[in-house]
């Protein structure tokens, strides 16, 4: 039986109907059937998944091997047991609720075999509102540095291996991690690599988001993730000597493995789960969170790391519920620079520079987010009809910008804004002259978002006007031309202020007479 090509390996549990689907995608690969090897694991599915995999392996005899086991718990032991049948010059690893392009493997061994790559990494793409980190796919490259490029961020071992790398290292995935068991696999066979390639012209790999949400990432338990982060941090530091390079690493996993454990779901656990938690995490931080990684921080995720690292529990506590309020708390307004009042803004203890607290751009997209509070119909500079939409913002220092610094909008017609101070912030009010609304709509009327911009702070932020209640102004009829419109004010059911214009036609004129005067006149 002579070689194949690449060697698939899924490991299943539970993931019929998107299991079909998968293998389909896989037999029916340009790359053909004689090239091709699959070797699918049953983790002791409850669903009929292995039944669909022996019906598979009995219709493509020779292509598709199936092995069953007693449920492991997770991917690792089944990815590992296929590895050792695999026969392939290259490994690709899929999920079993995953799928592939038509030509993904056979691009793949081409690329690998003209440029002698170790490992090439496919696009890939999410469905069904899965989260895709894109970086490392922005264009196609012979050859990508571990440490000098995004691919520490796109860690999951659905990537293509030559197999001889695999087994020179004795590269196995890890049992004893429950989730993320594939990253120390994948970061080793990258180190290890002597070349690293990436196809961005094609998409090779769909990962899909289940309906009910259960791949085994979003099911897992926070001590678990708890326990494979530390695991993940460990392995690093073992693997990568301190400086630059183990930096670039660790800059992802404190970044999404350790951080995200600090988002506001830590402050549904038990005061002592927490204050476990909390040693853990600063156990950690106080042995591997160099300068390095810290100055490389997005800044929300730098203070809760630092935090959490130099502060009590009470503390980190205060600020994951700072963070995730959607209102900045106090701030202090320093030239055009606003600093937030976070946990630890100028406090001697911990010494955190300014800079980590400058909340400039972020106040300039709150500044846009105004709050309509009434809906009204008033006269324009002419005399003529008018829509007035008043507003409110919780800055005062709005009333303090330019003249025309605040800009409400329909479509592509500004209305005339004036803002003063009022209530415990600003008042927007905006004017526009109906005949102007009914010169910008289609013949065929539109339905219009009313949008609101603020130009301050050194930059442009924008955000639809919405209302924290149902508001409405009465519907009118006005004229443009020898054109009867609609002209109806309100709010959608997203709680943002539309104004919906549509042409009064004969056919709608006779049918509200019927309905004011449904007797006929008689």
């Amino acid at each position: 039986m002579s070689q194949p090509d690449v060697t698939v390996v899924v490991a299943v549990y539970d993931t019929m109907p998107y299991l079909t689907t998968c293998l389909n995608s896989l037999v029916e690969q340009t790359i053909g059937l004689d090239r091709l090897e699959v070797v699918a694991v049953d983790d002791g599915s409850t669903d009929g998944s292995g039944a669909e995999l022996d019906r598979f392996a009995e219709r493509y005899p020779g292509t598709v091997t199936v092995l069953h086991q007693p449920n492991s718990g997770g991917p690792a032991v089944p990815s590992n047991r296929a590895l050792d049948h695999a026969r392939g010059r290259y490994v690709f690893f899929i999920g079993s609720d995953d799928h592939l392009g038509p030509e993904a493997l056979e691009r793949l061994v081409d690329a690998a075999d003209r440029w002698g790559s170790d490992v090439v990494l496919g696009r890939m793409v999410g469905t069904n509102k899965r989260y895709v980190h894109q970086a490392i796919y922005a264009s196609t490259q012979e050859q990508v540095d571990l440490f000098d490029s995004p691919l520490p961020w796109s860690l999951s071992n659905t990537k293509l291996f030559r197999r001889d790398l695999i087994e020179r290292h004795g590269l196995r995935f890890r049992e004893d991690m429950p989730m993320g068991s594939d990253q120390p696999f994948t970061l080793e066979a990258c180190f290890r690599a002597v070349k690293i390639s990436v196809l961005a012209d094609y998409e090779f790999y769909y990962a899909v988001k289940r309906d009910n949400a259960q791949n085994i990432t979003y099911a897992s338990r926070f001590e678990e993730r708890l326990r494979c982060a530390e695991e993940l941090v460990g392995f690093v530091a073992g693997l990568i000597e301190p400086g630059r390079r183990r930096d670039a690493i660790l800059l992802r996993h404190f970044t999404w493995e350790v951080a995200k454990l600090l988002r506001p779901e830590f402050l549904d656990l038990g005061p002592d789960v927490q204050q476990q938690v909390h040693d853990r995490i600063r156990k950690l931080a106080e042995a591997y969170l160099t300068d390095g990684i810290v100055a490389a921080m997005a800044p929300d995720v730098r203070l809760r790391m630092v935090v959490a690292r130099d502060a009590d529990l009470d503390r980190l506590r205060e600020l994951i519920r700072q963070q995730a309020d959607p209102v900045l708390p106090e701030v202090t307004i320093a030239g055009d620079r606003w600093y937030a009042h976070y946990v630890g803004f100028r406090d001697p203890r911990l010494g955190y520079p300014d800079d980590w607290y400058d909340a400039t751009a972020q106040a300039a997209k709150l500044m846009a987010k105004l709050t309509a509070t009434e809906l009204a119909w008033g006269r324009d500079a002419t005399g003529g009809p008018a829509l007035v939409i008043t507003a409110q913002s919780r800055w005062a220092q709005l009333a303090e910008l330019a003249a025309d610094a605040v800009r409400v909008s329909v479509g592509e017609l500004a209305g005339v804004t004036s803002v003063a101070p009022g209530g415990p912030g600003t008042v927007v009010r905006t004017d526009f002259a109906v005949d102007q609304l009914l010169a910008v709509v289609t013949p065929n009327g539109e339905r219009r978002v009313v949008q609101a911009e603020v130009t301050a702070l050194g930059g442009i932020a924008s955000a639809p006007l919405r209302a924290d209640r149902r508001l409405a102004a009465p519907r009118r009829v006005a004229r443009h031309g020898v054109r009867l419109h609609l002209v109806t004010p309100t709010t959608n059911h997203k709680g943002q202020v539309i104004v919906a214009i549509t042409p009064v036609t004969p056919r709608r004129f006779i049918a509200r007479l019927r309905r004011i005067w449904p007797s006929g006149g008689k």
